[in-house]
């Protein structure tokens, strides 16, 4: 299996999940292949990597699991703050859900997003849930072959109940300047699994992506 990786940590259950599951060989390919959101997705979009967590809004063109990240009323990593309006380049599907709920300012997300204590910011998730009274799914875990593979991970992982390790907390806690406590709160916000409602929010979202993003026509 060679899958890309996004080394956040909404993603770090997964990642424990996989330290188990992979082979050595599998295990230095996850690692070779990681990147931020917008660098996976051209990974992945280019072949160079079988299956990855992708942005929902590139996700509609490929084959995906149900495996996926859900913010079901916040999301606390993925802001809209005060100030001229910037782009995160890091992040595909959260610029263009800042676009199409008709949000300015600057956007940020993953670690950053979270050590974020400036008041004044805009969670995007509980913006969309108060529109739409629908849970919103930031990626999928896609595939470009061996589906019967991929969705067989998919499945094993959304039944996988176990624990992160203390030792893998700390290091995260260390990289991302949170606390142990602070990164246990943040992945109960994360759900993972795209069910009914999760499927009619993304479709919705796709809808209205395509309608916000497309490029009007002379006259």
């Amino acid at each position: 299996m060679i899958i890309g990786k996004i080394d956040y940590i909404n993603l770090l259950p997964f990642y424990v999940f996989l330290k188990k599951r992979l082979n050595s060989q599998e295990k230095a390919a996850l690692n070779f292949y990681k990147g931020v959101p917008s660098q996976i997705n051209k990974k992945f979009q280019k072949g160079r990597v079988e299956a990855a967590v992708i942005s929902s809004i590139i996700s509609a063109k490929y084959s995906c699991s149900d495996f996926g990240i859900v913010a079901h009323k916040k999301v606390a990593s993925v802001l809209v703050c005060p100030g001229t309006h910037k782009k995160d380049e890091e992040s595909d599907t959260s610029n263009i859900l800042a676009k199409v709920l008709g949000l300015q300012g600057e956007i940020l997300i993953g670690d950053k997003a979270l050590r974020h204590k400036h008041k004044g910011c805009v969670d995007l998730a509980r913006k969309w849930y108060e529109k739409y009274r629908l849970p919103f799914v930031f990626a999928r875990f896609c595939y470009r072959k061996r589906p019967k593979a991929y969705q067989k991970l998919a499945k094993e992982f959304l039944e996988y109940r176990g624990k992160i390790p203390d030792y893998i907390l700390k290091q995260y806690a260390r990289r991302s300047g949170l606390s142990s406590k602070e990164i246990q709160a943040y992945l109960k916000l994360i759900g993972y699994t795209i069910s009914i409602k999760e499927k009619r929010s993304l479709k919705k979202f796709l809808k209205i992506a395509k309608k916000a993003t497309s490029t009007p026509k002379e006259l």
